[in-house]
């Protein structure tokens, strides 16, 4: 199949642009890593917006950096291309028992579980260990509690989790009634920790709803500045009763 020497056709690709591009040749993996974090927020706009087209250029552009990377790894004498994905290969074997070997399980759940404990075994000082310092406060949040669910430390029940939250809430409320800043902070951290684990009981992802949530207030206010515009008004010299009304006509429309 044509396709198969794509892959072959980019590192070659790859090569020419390392030897004779000026900026290609200059680049480390400390100039990448912020292009590459740009890269996946951008894939990641892709997959909310189910853009195919745009998923399929996001992933390619994604694809590069990795080969990218490995090129400046074989230049280093560290690992190449071929060594990345020979790895990854193995890992998935080595912890999939269930296919490539005799354990049995009988739901996603022991998948996990058994994914968590033969990191351990590889050396893993802690089921966190996984989740990277730099990773998105949010999304972090959501990691930890999935992470330490697989060995047991998970509350029974939804209002469990209820519960927890409106005790959260209420030393917020105390907090800010205190004037500590540093108390305040604490506690609205606690309050969005207990708010994430409400969302994963109730099976919402909390960045997607967020994001949604962002969308929506983008395209309401948007709506309102053209509505103020076409009657030759200015947000600035309006009043937040007007705004409002505006507001409420825009999520009228929807």
């Amino acid at each position: 199949m044509e396709y198969a020497k794509s892959i072959e056709r980019l590192r070659t690709i790859m090569d020419e642009l390392r030897e004779r591009c000026p900026w290609d040749k200059k680049q480390t993996i400390q100039t990448l890593r912020p292009q590459t974090v740009e890269e996946v927020y951008e894939l990641g706009d892709a997959i909310v917006s189910e853009n195919w087209q745009q998923l399929k250029e996001e992933l390619g552009d994604l694809l590069l950096h990795i080969v990218f990377y490995s090129k400046i790894g074989a230049e280093k004498n560290e690992f190449t291309f071929d060594d990345v994905i020979e790895a990854v290969c193995n890992k998935l074997v080595s912890r999939h028992p269930h296919i490539y070997g005799s354990v049995q399980v009988e739901s996603e759940e022991q998948v996990k579980q058994n994914w968590e404990m033969l990191k351990l075994k590889e050396g893993k000082k802690s089921i966190l260990s996984g989740v990277p310092p730099s990773m998105p406060a949010m999304i972090k949040a959501l990691r930890l509690q999935e992470k330490t669910k697989q060995v047991g430390f998970e509350w029974d029940h939804i209002d469990q989790v209820k519960e927890k939250v409106d005790e959260e809430i209420k030393e917020l409320y105390e907090a800010v009634d205190s004037g500590s800043q540093q108390k305040i902070e604490d506690e609205f951290g606690d309050v969005m920790f207990a708010l994430i684990n409400y969302a994963r009981f109730a099976k919402v992802d909390p960045e997607l709803a967020l994001e949604g949530t962002n969308k929506k207030f983008i395209r309401r206010f948007q709506y309102i500045e053209d509505l103020a515009r076409e009657q030759g008004k200015s947000l600035n010299n309006m009043t937040l009763e007007e705004m409002d009304a505006l507001w409420n006509q825009a999520k009228g429309t929807e």
